[in-house]
């Protein structure tokens, strides 16, 4: 791993932290905007590392801002990016668009099942998960969409030779 890389890195952690902290007021919930990164971030990194960016991201992130479900964020999101990476990826190259798509449907749907089930067991009711449950569908799919948009329209080629040249 060279300085760039890990640069890199700690900069998409930062920005899962600082998004965090962000939410679009949608009735009824908010909408966060980390996913957004964390689905990027995914996109770019290898599992582990992608595991270690999204999964301590999300825990710092909820630790400045909102404790309570901080360590359901690192199970979740570290789950999260590991698997969307693992499956979006071979030999380090991104195997191809529709397999990084599946890869993140798959990890939108880690997101949504651990945010319920941690929900459920942080306020000790399943219902009050349940309530919550089409915010964290919302949440995902938009991080799915804005992420992947990111990674395969806007992501700068400076980035891409950097995440590259360490493989």
């Amino acid at each position: 791993m060279n300085t760039k890389r890990l640069t890199l890195m700690a900069l998409m952690m930062a920005l899962v932290i600082v998004l965090s902290s962000f939410s679009l007021p949608v009735p009824g919930g908010h909408l966060y905007l980390n996913d957004v990164v964390i689905v990027l971030a995914s996109l770019l990194f290898s599992p582990t590392e992608a595991m270690l960016v999204c999964g301590f991201g999300a825990f710092l992130g909820d630790f400045f801002f909102y404790p309570a479900p901080m360590f359901v964020s690192l199970v979740t999101h570290g789950l999260q990016g590991y698997m969307i990476s693992y499956l979006a990826h071979s030999d380090g190259r991104l195997i191809s668009k529709k397999r990084s798509l599946f890869a993140t449907c798959i990890g939108a749907l880690i997101m949504v099942l651990g945010y319920t089930l941690g929900r459920a067991f942080v306020y000790s009711t399943l219902k009050t998960s349940i309530i919550k449950l089409p915010f964290e569908i919302l949440q995902a799919s938009f991080g799915v969409v804005f992420g992947y948009f990111l990674r395969y329209r806007i992501v700068l080629k400076q980035i891409e030779e950097i995440v590259n040249e360490s493989l």
